[in-house]
């Protein structure tokens, strides 16, 4: 999948082109942040949890972590990240690429409140070496999420 499938989504919002391709990895917060040059929690996260039989993707602000008492109260279950094959197997794309884009599969899609601190934020784009800068609107319009959520500590 990759970023093929991620222009594919974004090309449908006439986006596609604002996809920013690094010679360098921008696999962690720390890393995109540097080759963005802007704060690491600015960076939107996306995680991907267990939730019974399926698996879910959370985006976030970089800076923000599971709060596994949120996370529970909302969700009726404990926090269970996905391996990196699992990740792999549900959204088409490797650890450190994950987004809420060009998905190998139809998953469900939160948006977590941490990410509200921001008018413009940058999600990866399906590689380990992409990012795209979004505003909130556009960034809700694309994904088309599930809801807003509070999950994350600060």
């Amino acid at each position: 999948m990759g970023i093929i499938s991620v222009k594919e989504q974004l090309k449908k919002f006439n986006k596609e082109q604002d996809i920013i391709e690094f010679d360098v990895s921008t696999a962690t917060v720390i890393e995109a942040a540097n080759a963005l040059n802007t704060e690491p929690a600015r960076i939107a996260k996306t995680l991907s949890f267990k939730t019974n039989d399926k698996a879910i993707l959370i985006v976030m602000a970089g800076d923000a972590r599971i709060d596994n008492s949120k996370y529970k109260a909302y969700f009726k279950i404990k926090a269970k990240m996905l391996t990196p094959e699992e990740v792999l197997d549900f959204t088409g794309h490797e650890v450190g690429g994950v987004c809420p884009f060009g998905l190998k599969h139809e998953l469900d899609i939160y948006l977590d409140d941490s990410l509200k601190r921001f008018k413009n934020v940058f999600p990866a784009c399906g590689t380990t070496n992409s990012a795209i800068e979004l505003n909130l609107k556009d960034l809700e319009e694309i994904v088309k999420p599930i809801s807003w959520i509070d999950v994350t500590k600060r």
